[in-house]
């Protein structure tokens, strides 16, 4: 694996997201501002991850895409544990334990490993079966 290449992809999709997390809340689509804010996260995860995987894979590496994902959430999760939680979710009353213990967490975590296998799967797992034969 391609450690600074798959960090630095992985930054930029907590940047990304992060930033349309944030700028949500300034459109009132729906009474409750964050679930509307988790749905926009939850929705742009996907083409976020889905692009940062093809990214990551333009530079022929075979890394299975699950360990790929694996790298995309650790370091969205290292970022949230030093800048999302304390500057913006501590202000309004939640901490490390509830951040990265809520459902919404999680699932977007699921969304970060599922999608990057997915990418692999479909658009780098054939082309390596094509040159092992």
């Amino acid at each position: 694996m391609k450690t600074i290449r798959v960090v630095l992809i992985g930054v930029t999709i907590w940047i990304l997201g992060v930033s349309l997390y944030t700028i949500s809340f300034q459109f009132s689509m729906m009474e409750d501002a964050e679930m509307q804010a988790n749905l926009v996260l939850f929705l742009s995860v996907i083409p976020l991850v889905w692009y940062g995987s093809a990214l990551y894979y333009k530079a022929e590496s075979t890394t299975p895409g699950y360990k790929v994902g694996q790298a995309f959430l650790l370091t969205s999760a290292a970022l949230d544990a030093l800048i999302t939680v304390p500057f913006f979710m501590m202000p309004n009353g939640i901490d490390h334990f509830s951040f990265f213990t809520s459902f919404g967490f999680w699932l977007v975590a699921l969304e970060f490993l599922c999608i990057a296998a997915l990418y692999y799967y479909i658009k780098v797992y054939p082309k390596t079966i094509k040159l092992n034969q």
